[in-house]
């Protein structure tokens, strides 16, 4: 449930990222508009005053060097009506030499002031060029303590082709005020898609997390049916076994032990004797290695007994496997192997017994340890050898496939619902541990 939740919101915040960047490219993308829409209303109110309020001055001959007071006030007059815009700051009209022929703020009139390159290029085209202003230049002291202005500035011609140039100086804070206004409609816009994007996000990731509660439930239902039928079908063919040919087999063994000792008698057959006792012998070793298998199938004492029991009858086993493993250790904490409940008990004992097997069939192992204890997270059972052991890195990258043992301790780890971790190399053993899941 925790797991389901914690993923949700992990693709929920995978799912803003693209989100977060496109409401950051658009906002970049508005910002630019706005600028270059600004750019373009400023060059048109600067070319409509030059065009409607400059040129005709020049063309009456009136914007010259040294206007006089009554001059200036009437070029004043005549602009106010002309201007289009009240976001107009400041007027300039220079000339070649860099002297102001003309301003709004008459203290300006008849100064001259350094012209830079910029400046004295834009008298050669026909154009109008828009910029930020630089305020720490002298020309623009009066200017300052306006916030930020756009100059605008383009060549004009008095009637015998003098070059001069038309300056004009806009508020620039209006672009800032109308990438405001877009953001916020636009912010109004995306966060509202944003939420519907979330809801539609948390509506579809709940359907999925319990979509995959319910598909984890079927499996842990199918799993522990196919275990139950598992351990019903071993337990059938144990019962099968032992009721019929170990029965069998041991009724066979007395009448071959019974005509064993009647040829033995004194009128009977030394030879036909000798041959009956080897073959009672024979059967009572098959009995005993049929009894052996029956404990493999299904351990009694698993059942009845507990697991402690069961892994001490599998410790006592391993040690009489034809000397393979003359020293085992059992080391069993009754109380911790009481407290593990049926399928992990379950899952504990297939654990051990295919790690003892494999000490015993392929390791080679001449000594075995089989460790169960309490730990803080639960129980934890231990099976360590001395044996051949493996490379377990590449049975690790290889996977189970191939490898029948590792894939039914993988398999029992996960029915049992706790953690199972090996420890291999070449000539350096093997261990298996198995860490129960807390409660």
């Amino acid at each position: 449930m925790l797991g389901g939740v914690g993923s949700l919101g992990r693709f929920g915040l995978l799912a803003l990222v693209p989100v977060v960047v496109l409401g950051a490219v658009l906002a970049h993308v508005l910002n630019v508009d706005v600028q270059q829409r600004y750019l373009d209303s400023a060059r048109q109110s600067a070319t409509l005053i030059t065009q409607v309020g400059i040129q005709p001055l020049l063309d009456q001959g009136e914007l010259t060097s040294g206007l006089t007071p009554a001059q200036v006030a009437g070029i004043d007059g005549r602009l106010q009506g002309t201007s289009v815009s009240d976001e107009v700051r400041r007027i300039k009209v220079w000339n070649s030499a860099g002297t102001i022929v003309y301003s709004d703020n008459h203290a300006l009139i008849g100064r001259t002031f350094p012209i830079d390159d910029d400046l004295r290029a834009a008298f050669r085209p026909a154009r109008t060029e828009a910029d930020i202003t630089d305020l720490s230049r002298p020309e623009n002291r009066y200017e300052r303590g306006q916030g930020r202005l756009l100059e605008v500035y383009r060549p004009v011609w008095t009637p015998d082709g003098t070059p001069l140039l038309f300056e004009t100086y806009f508020r620039y804070d209006t672009v800032s005020q109308r990438s405001g206004e877009l953001w916020r409609g636009f912010a109004g816009v995306m966060l509202s898609s944003l939420l519907a994007l979330l809801l539609l996000l948390g509506a579809g990731g709940w359907l999925l997390a319990a979509r995959g509660r319910r598909a984890a439930a079927r499996n842990e239902e199918l799993m522990r049916r196919a275990l139950d039928a598992s351990d019903a079908e071993r337990r059938r063919i144990a019962a099968t076994l032992h009721d019929g040919v170990v029965q069998q087999l041991v009724a066979a063994s007395f009448v071959a032990a019974g005509q064993a000792r009647r040829a033995a008698g004194p009128e009977g057959d030394p030879g036909l004797a000798a041959d009956l006792d080897n073959v009672a012998a024979t059967v009572r070793d098959g009995i005993a290695g049929l009894r052996s298998l029956l404990v493999d199938i299904y351990p009694p004492s698993l059942h009845t007994a507990g697991l402690a029991s069961a892994l001490r009858d599998l410790a006592d086993a391993a040690s009489r496997a034809g000397g393979q493993v003359p020293t085992v250790h059992a080391d069993l904490d009754a109380a911790a192997a009481d407290a593990v409940p049926g399928p992990e008990r379950e899952a504990m004992f297939r654990i051990a017994q295919e790690a003892v097997r494999n000490a015993v069939r392929h390791g080679h192992a001449s000594q075995l340890t089989l460790r169960l204890a309490a730990a803080d997270g639960g129980p934890v059972l231990e099976v360590a050898d001395d044996g051949e052991g493996f490379d377990a890195a590449a049975v690790a990258g290889a996977g189970t496939d191939g490898h029948f043992g590792l894939r039914l301790m993988t398999e029992a780890a996960r029915h049992g619902g706790g953690w199972l971790a090996l420890r291999s190399a070449p000539g350096a053993g093997t261990a298996v541990r198995y860490e129960a899941a807390p409660r």
